[in-house]
């Protein structure tokens, strides 16, 4: 199942995919630079050379043009991986978290933190972040099992995001490395698989 964009954000772009792709960009730049709670609507209005208002009618907040913006800059949707396999398709996601890890894992990290105290960034994180990634992730297992590759209903299904992410964020604090494509794939292969695939 494939959660296109439009129904993830909740509108109907009337900007060009290059306008939108400026946009996202300027966005992610001013959280790397300021991080969440000193980014303003006026400063990326005047970064693209917009208005304010435009961002509002596109985005209706911050927090969701914020959230917008970070799915955007995401290398690998879950919804795009279909390998024909379920571990091809845990390699492919693995490779993706490490992507992600790799790319701006101290933005996310500043994102989490602001959502503890920002009621309506939690709320559009979730809504146009985590939600659309547990949907086609339940999709891939459903997959799976309709291959025959899974049992229906297996228990430790639903805990497989937990674990990728643990393992990709938790590397850095107990190996004091980043957490690698080769790293990932080796823990699907001796954990995730292993679970999925227990009686």
């Amino acid at each position: 199942m494939v959660v296109q964009d439009a129904v993830t954000t909740g509108r109907r772009s009337r900007l060009s995919a290059e306008r939108e792709h400026e946009l996202f960009e300027a966005v992610l730049d001013q959280l790397r630079e300021v991080g969440y709670e000193a980014l303003t609507m006026d400063a990326v209005a005047a970064r693209t050379r917009s208005s304010k208002a435009t961002l509002y009618r596109q985005w209706h907040s911050k927090p969701h043009l914020v959230a917008t913006a970070l799915r955007h800059g995401k290398p690998v949707r879950t919804a795009m991986i279909d390998t024909g396999t379920l571990r091809g398709d845990l390699v492919q996601l693995a490779e993706g978290v490490c992507q992600d890890a790799e790319k701006d894992t101290a933005l996310l990290r500043a994102v989490a933190f602001a959502q503890q105290s920002n009621t309506e960034l939690q709320q559009a994180m979730r809504h146009v972040m985590v939600e659309p990634e547990l949907a086609a992730f339940r999709a891939m297992i459903d997959r799976a099992v309709g291959r025959g590759e899974l049992a229906a209903g297996v228990p430790a299904a639903e805990f497989v995001p937990h674990m990728m992410l643990g393992a990709a964020l938790s590397r850095p604090l107990i190996d004091d490395a980043s957490a690698s494509s080769d790293f990932l794939v080796r823990f699907v292969d001796a954990v995730i698989l292993p679970a999925l695939r227990a009686d």
